[in-house]
């Protein structure tokens, strides 16, 4: 996985924009483009057609419904290319029978630095860059992914720029691995910085109890500013904070609070055969995209 050093600026020359020309996917694009012109990056907007069972069951069909599909590809990824104008980009339409092997080619032929796609954050839907599959293209990718849920505001992606930038971690390897680009990211931007982590806390504690907690919230509190390197060249002091509940639900709600207009998570990668990652409805990371009101940068861990 390609890794930055803390502070150091995040660049960005190769987007992959990826689409299955849903109204998600409609979503997403403009962040693509915007963040495209930000960094004066060129935009690779893929398709990946994944042929319909009855094309291959159906005698006669065949050759018709592939050409179909062809054609309406080809009309869908025009409509893209024309909100490409004035970019650097480059069309793409490839046939594959799984997704992430697609994606994986383009990230290493194109030389890809971030992935952008929307999703509207269910499971179990058919089409390509929806629910579990956008899951998937997040936890199996070496490079970040800049997910578009379906309650994003269209009206956050400003020129490209990310004003406050809330990172959450649970202090595991993996959520750690997004700590770099949160702060090279808010140093980027000059940007707040908001570096959270939601604990559980129990309804009664005894004194002795109660003296333990204090100690771990304030050793999490320790931790969470140990993140910002002394030289970090911030426009802002760091703010910390130690939410309480539900993972997922406070990391929203404080994103909500603040104004976050990116929130940066780290997440652990998909084990096992392809498509192990779709069962993982419940994790934080699904959760948080899925319900978030702004854009979601995961950094497979």
């Amino acid at each position: 996985m390609r890794t930055i050093e803390v502070g150091a600026p995040v660049k960005v020359k190769n987007i992959l924009y990826l689409t299955d020309f849903s109204k998600p996917s409609e979503a997403a694009l403009p962040f693509a483009v915007t963040l495209g012109r930000g960094y004066g990056a060129k935009v690779h907007a893929l398709h990946i057609l994944i042929p319909a069972p009855y094309v291959y069951t159906t005698p006669g069909l065949t050759a018709i419904a592939i050409e179909a599909e062809d054609e309406n590809a080809q009309a869908e990824m025009q409509r893209v290319e024309s909100q490409l104008a004035g970019l650097q980009h480059q069309t793409m339409i490839a046939r594959g029978i799984d997704v992430w092997p697609t994606v994986e080619q383009a990230i290493q032929d194109d030389d890809v630095d971030l992935i952008v796609l929307g999703t509207h954050g269910r499971t179990g839907a058919e089409k390509l860059l929806l629910g579990s599959v956008a899951e998937e293209i997040f936890r199996r990718s070496p490079v970040p992914v800049l997910t578009i849920g379906p309650g994003v505001r269209r009206s956050v992606h400003n020129g490209a720029r990310f004003h406050r930038v809330l990172f959450a971690t649970d202090f595991s390897p993996e959520s750690l691995a997004g700590a770099p680009y949160a702060v090279s990211l808010a140093q980027q931007n000059e940007s707040h910085l908001l570096l959270i982590t939601v604990m559980h806390k129990p309804e009664k504690l005894d004194d002795s109890e109660n003296r333990i907690f204090e100690l771990s919230v304030a050793e999490a509190i320790h931790h969470l500013y140990e993140m910002v390197p002394e030289n970090a060249e911030l426009d802002f002091p760091p703010q910390v904070s130690v939410e309480y509940g539900e993972p997922a639900d406070r990391i929203v709600e404080v994103a909500k609070q603040c104004g976050a207009d990116l929130i940066v998570l780290g997440v652990r990668t998909a084990a096992g055969r392809l498509g192990a990652a779709t069962h993982l409805e419940r994790s934080t990371a699904h959760k948080v995209v899925a319900h978030a009101v702004c854009p979601v940068l995961t950094v497979r861990g």
